[in-house]
């Protein structure tokens, strides 16, 4: 390839194709902001190029458009990995963002868990990071987990993480107009329950029953119900429970859904580490946590260090939220340790950071 490197171009993506988002999402928002003379371009699949701002180029993966870009722009930015037949050429420089602090183990880390593994290319691994020439990081933890687990010679920047910079930058009028367009009443109590996906299970359908766990709360709880994207399907059925469960699985921006929610109940899904930042009700809900950490492997029991209360069963998770234990002082004390732990650079400027390094 003659034609050179375009030091004033830069290619984002995210998971895939799947959309406008994440860390890269907010890293392309901060090019524009603060290093304007980039011009930035997006890829993403057909189905989801109108979640891609006004002004972004629109990349399609496979067209000749897609790989000129990738083959011409200096800077490269995913979340995941870019297409293993990409060559690198001299003088590109790529960022990838991560996406999440890790408590499930990851990277060279699933060589011993071949349930969660499930095939995966090691040695295409080791060349995926030999290509990376900086690394994100939120916290001491993640830089010590990724330096190991993925190995190679770049460097790793840990200045908070760039997705999260929108919890310190959003205004009450934000969120306010986020419920209205999700249909969230008023005076409503939005639950945003976000669990993760599950090696050790055939299908995904998640055992907790949210009609079930309605009917013992205040009518004014109303249930934000986000599937994993790897997941088929609502996780319930949105006509049950007298319109208290809105199903927003298919919504573009999980950082929207939690802004506009009042408490957030997950299991064992990196969203805890990001919904810290917002000094909300976080409660875990650990019923097969042993199934978990023996088929995909944990770094640390998240039962023993929680950013809130832990229900170990359905009945338990309903009594916590019945009976206020949610939002109680030893939840707020355990948030707060928490957050001193894994989000201590997420001050609305990670972004910033990260532009005005690389560029």
């Amino acid at each position: 390839l003659c034609l050179p490197v375009r030091a004033d171009r830069a290619v984002f993506a995210a998971y895939w194709g799947r959309g406008y988002g994440c860390g890269p999402g907010a890293l392309e928002a901060a090019f524009r902001e603060f290093a304007p003379h980039v011009r930035t371009a997006w890829i993403a699949r057909p189905e989801h190029q109108g979640t891609v701002p006004a002004g972004v180029r629109r990349l399609t993966p496979g067209t000749a458009a897609y790989w000129t870009a990738l083959a011409r722009s200096k800077y490269l930015v995913n979340n995941v990995n870019f297409d293993r037949r990409l060559v690198k050429r001299r003088g590109q420089v790529l960022v990838q963002t991560q996406h999440g602090t890790p408590l499930k183990h990851m990277g060279l880390d699933l060589q011993e868990r071949p349930a969660a593994a499930r095939g995966m290319d090691f040695p295409q691994l080791l060349r995926n990071t030999a290509k990376w020439d900086y690394v994100l990081s939120g916290n001491r933890h993640t830089t010590l987990t990724w330096e190991r687990v993925y190995p190679g010679r770049y460097t790793t920047l840990e200045y908070g993480s760039p997705r999260n910079d929108v919890f310190q930058r959003a205004t009450s009028v934000d969120v306010a107009r986020l419920r209205a367009s999700l249909g969230v009443p008023e005076d409503a109590v939005a639950l945003l329950y976000a669990p993760t996906h599950r090696d050790h299970r055939r299908t995904q359908r998640p055992a907790l029953d949210l009609e079930r766990l309605l009917e013992r709360l205040d009518p004014r709880f109303v249930v934000l119900a986000r599937a994993h994207y790897t997941h088929d399907g609502p996780l319930a059925d949105p006509a049950g429970a007298q319109g208290r469960i809105i199903d927003v699985g298919g919504h573009p921006s999980v950082e929207e859904l939690c802004l506009a929610s009042d408490a957030l109940i997950t299991d064992y899904s990196s969203i805890m580490f990001d919904y810290a930042n917002l000094d909300r009700p976080i409660v875990l809900l650990t019923d097969d946590w042993e199934a978990y950490e023996a088929a995909r492997g944990v770094y640390f029991d998240a039962r023993d260090h929680p950013p809130g209360a832990v229900a170990r069963s359905a009945d338990e998770l309903a009594d916590i939220l019945a009976g206020g234990h949610w939002r109680g002082s030893r939840s707020a004390r355990s948030r707060a340790a928490f957050r001193e732990r894994f989000c201590p650079y997420d001050d609305g400027r990670a972004a910033e950071r990260v532009v005005r390094h690389v560029v």
